[in-house]
């Protein structure tokens, strides 16, 4: 039977999904294809304090990692990043982001004299594709090897190395593309952007048929279900929406801008060297240089029309009853400039 959900693509969404315990446990127990018995979302000091050109969700979290050595059980707690953005981003954003954890204290081991830290995944999920990688998820783990190449073996969870390296996975949700052949790709399928119904992106169309034996999925299926029914859910959605034209009219007009301007140099290099031999040329330059210069200001108008939308879309927010530091973290807009915009 083909069902409708909201699209988790989207932050509100994907936050709504998290904060549930046990679809965490599903999600993460895919990612790290380890059996995760508990997870608790840590506090969240570092906001998106930095972007107001694009879409980056940063959730943490302190998961306990069931493993089989042998004969014997062992439980761990391992520290998950999640980094979540649907615009092409700078990777430095992502290493801020990581530097900030390193640097957080909470993250060492209670009761450790030696200040080692607990050990680290990082995992992207990511709207775009990266580079020529043509796997929709890849894994980048880092073995330790001795002076000849060789691996050395039980140094990974050694707490120093533990400490100061970390593990990462990469989703590149657009290769995702219904393809399921293992039980992550499976969990993830509800990521296809290909099911999108409509012309929006805010409903997904999903055969539940294809998870009747999968109680886990059943269940994340029927909290997106309940999302898409959610008046407030689609309200933060449109608001997302909003957020993201008002961002790409900003970007286009930035590039057209950008664009006109590289070209306007390359007009006056020309014109440059062509003035000692051309001088009747001279009048017909100035006429130009007046013409590009009225597009040029009507660019600027533009630009100054979406930081109006910016600060229409902050105030609406604010009118809902959310504090600045919460429009600063689901916005992408730094404190600072929430405040001016609120003026």
């Amino acid at each position: 039977m083909i069902i409708h959900v909201a699209n988790p693509i989207y932050d509100s969404v994907f936050k709504y999904l998290m904060e549930d315990e046990r679809i965490a446990k599903t999600i993460l127990s895919a990612l790290l294809k380890k059996e995760v018995i508990h997870v608790t979302v840590r506090p969240h000091e570092y906001s998106n304090t930095t972007r107001d050109t694009l879409s980056m969700f940063r959730i943490d979290f302190a998961a306990t990692v069931r493993e089989r050595e042998g004969g014997a059980i062992k439980d761990r707690i391992v520290l998950i990043e999640l980094q979540k953005t649907w615009l092409n981003t700078e990777t430095l954003r992502f290493r801020q982001y990581l530097g900030a954890q390193y640097s957080n204290k909470n993250n060492m081991r209670e009761a450790d004299e030696k200040g080692f830290a607990y050990p680290m995944v990082a995992v992207y999920l990511l709207g775009h594709k990266v580079g020529n990688i043509k796997e929709p998820i890849v894994y980048v783990n880092h073995d330790v090897f001795d002076y000849n190449g060789n691996v050395v073996a039980d140094v990974n969870e050694e707490p120093f190395v533990e400490s100061l390296t970390h593990n990462s996975i990469i989703v590149q949700i657009p290769l995702l593309h219904g393809n399921v052949n293992n039980r992550l790709e499976k969990v993830l399928s509800v990521f296809d952007q290909t099911q999108v119904e409509g012309d929006t992106q805010q409903v997904l169309k999903i055969d539940e048929d294809k998870y009747a034996d999968d109680s886990d999925m059943l269940y994340v299926l029927h909290k997106l279900t309940a999302a898409a029914a959610n008046s407030e859910m689609r309200q933060d959605m449109n608001v997302e929406d909003e957020y993201y034209k008002a961002i790409e009219d900003r970007d286009t007009a930035i590039m057209q801008r950008d664009k006109m301007l590289k070209e306007q140099e390359q007009q006056l290099s020309q014109q440059s060297e062509q003035l000692s031999q051309q001088s009747e040329q001279l009048s017909q330059q100035s006429e130009q240089l007046s013409q590009q210069s009225e597009q040029l200001s009507q660019q600027s108008e533009q630009l100054t029309l979406k930081d109006e939308q910016l600060r229409n879309m902050a105030k609406a927010l604010f009118a809902k009853g959310m504090t600045e530091e919460q429009i600063s973290t689901m916005t992408g807009i730094s404190l600072e400039n929430v405040v001016k915009l609120l003026k």
